[in-house]
């Protein structure tokens, strides 16, 4: 047994004085606390038994120094102010003194020397055994340390495992917040907040207002508590260049990470997120968009409030935008590197001009870009702008865009409208600069479904046999359907478009009549035909380049 009772005492945290004095062996004796009120969040190191006038000779600090008041001489007060001048400034947890032997009250001097240095003076009124006082204190001292050094080794071999594997910076700033039980931000050298752990509830009072509240917050030299808010700050860096500042921040109840522990977590943290830097070489806020805009358009926020702190702790501006998603199709899937590398040209040449960006991968290997701009402002221009950047160095890609949204929390809508777009976006489309929800005609529709084996069979069971017949006689009849169906049934028209006698066309009319068994005056046969040969070519063209001729 510790003889703690039920006084709330988490191991491995260091015991206060005021923890020490709840204990039920020293509440026995019924403590006064008549100075020092205000520092009794002092940690005690050690207990310490003396009847010695100048027992600060043997103490190192820290410790808490049980007395009865036998060597204080009365007739001498310089010598009592001394003592208590002497126990103050080696910085002694604490004085209990047990007024039951030689003193029933204490003495005058003794308690105004101690107010003078607002050092604390605990008076006990019933006689305590301090040698069961030191048992009891000393051995949750020792349980506290080898609890302390427990936990050092687990959070040593946590982020030494998450190096290892090569975990992201998400995950590694997400455990220091698991850890501790506090929210962590890590944040880049202009105040801007990339990676905030835990994800939850909390993320947007943690992160609104972020850049005011992290310039109030200075950064010291080490790792201590720093700013209005009591933030435990500790710098990221290697080798003297410092990369940004890990925070950890009060907890849901307010209260400060002021622990050793906390200390600890947060500078393991900061070597983790070092080694990532230099191992992974992609930039803490390109991860940070990417995070974000995929948050966004999976609706993994869970406020439109937490998305805008997010947001705007980016360094993205959002109130008071309209917004739209665009995306970014190329033929040739970019690498790691190259794909980066075109979301900051992107960022950088559309945040130029004012609007706010966010880029990175989106489901569906596309490149998303959210476009933000005052309403009063088209997106046109922004898109225009966007698909020139992107076709200057890879001609080949497609940009499509969803529609206008207002807030935030309908981005997902605008996402799903351009994905479809970029669906059935039909590669080689002349003289158009991107694609919108308004282009997606039949052919585009078809195109769309080109892998839809449902598609695919109805094409096989309309013109099967006619492209049978084609390739075994080495005739084009397709291409006399594909004329007479593009002129609405016109067979004079058709005929002069094939450069080819009425004659001969109505011959070649009849024997499609005959291979397919079909009247083709009638207008919705006519009308299957035309979507059937549509599909035959969507799908020609998705079997490469050279089928778009």
């Amino acid at each position: 047994m510790d003889g703690s009772g039920g006084i709330p005492y988490e191991a491995g945290a260091p015991l206060t004085l005021d923890a020490a004095l709840r204990l039920p062996v020293l509440a026995a004796g019924l403590p006064e606390v008549v100075s020092g009120q205000g520092q009794l969040s002092r940690p005690v190191r050690w207990v310490h038994i003396t009847e010695l006038l100048d027992p600060a000779s043997f103490l190192k600090g820290g410790e808490l120094v049980l007395t009865t008041g036998m060597p204080l001489p009365e007739e001498d007060p310089s010598q009592v102010r001394r003592y208590v001048e002497e126990l103050a400034d080696i910085g002694a947890a604490g004085l209990v003194i047990e007024l039951v032997r030689r003193y029933h009250r204490p003495p005058k001097e003794l308690v105004r020397a101690c107010l003078d240095r607002d050092f604390p003076l605990v008076l006990l009124s019933r006689s305590v055994n301090f040698v069961e006082v030191t048992q009891i204190v000393h051995s949750m001292i020792i349980g506290s340390q080898i609890e302390s050094l427990r936990r050092a080794h687990d959070v040593h071999d946590t982020f030494t495992a998450l190096t290892l594997r090569g975990a992201e910076p998400d995950e590694v700033v997400g455990m220091a917040a698991e850890m501790s039980g506090h929210p962590v931000v890590l944040e880049n050298l202009v105040h801007q907040a990339v990676i905030c752990g835990p994800p939850g509830p909390g993320v947007e009072a943690a992160l609104t207002g972020w850049e005011r509240r992290s310039r109030a917050t200075p950064s010291p030299d080490r790792t201590e508590l720093s700013g209005p808010e009591n933030w435990l700050v500790t710098a990221v860096e290697y080798r003297g260049e410092r990369w940004g500042r890990l925070l950890m921040l009060p907890d849901a109840s307010g209260t400060p990470a002021t622990g050793p522990e906390h200390a600890m977590v947060l500078e393991r943290t900061a070597t983790a997120l070092t080694i990532a830097r230099l191992t992974q070489h992609i930039r803490w806020e390109r991860r940070a968009q990417r995070t974000l805009l995929l948050d966004l358009v999976e609706q993994r926020c869970r406020s439109t409030g937490e998305a805008r702190a997010r947001a705007e702790a980016l360094g993205t501006p959002v109130r008071g935008r309209r917004f739209i998603v665009a995306l970014v199709t190329l033929a040739r899937g970019p690498g790691p590197e190259e794909s980066a590398e075109l979301e900051d040209r992107l960022t950088a040449e559309l945040a130029m001009g004012g609007t706010s960006v966010l880029a990175g991968a989106v489901p569906g290997d596309h490149i998303g870009v959210l476009l933000g701009f005052p309403p009063a402002t088209s997106w046109r221009p922004l898109a225009e702008r966007l698909s020139r950047a992107v076709r200057e160095s890879r001609p080949d890609a497609v940009v499509s865009v969803g529609s206008e949204v207002a807030d935030l929390s309908q981005l997902a809508r605008s996402f799903q409208q351009a994905a479809r777009v970029a669906e059935a976006a039909v590669p080689g489309t002349p003289d158009k600069p991107f694609h919108e929800l308004c282009d997606i005609g039949l052919r585009q529709l078809l195109y769309a479904l080109r892998g839809d084996v449902r598609v695919q069979e109805y094409v096989e069971r309309q013109l099967g046999r006619l492209v049978d017949y084609d390739e075994r006689h080495g005739t084009d009849l397709l291409s006399t359907l594909h004329a007479y169906l593009d002129a609405a049934g016109n067979k004079t028209v058709a005929a002069k478009r094939a450069n080819l006698s009425r004659q001969a066309f109505y011959q070649r009319l009849r024997s499609i009549e005959r291979l397919l068994g079909c009247d083709l005056e009638s207008g919705g046969r006519r009308t299957e035909l035309h979507v059937a040969l549509t599909a035959f070519h969507v799908l020609r063209l998705s079997h490469g380049p050279s089928a778009a001729s």
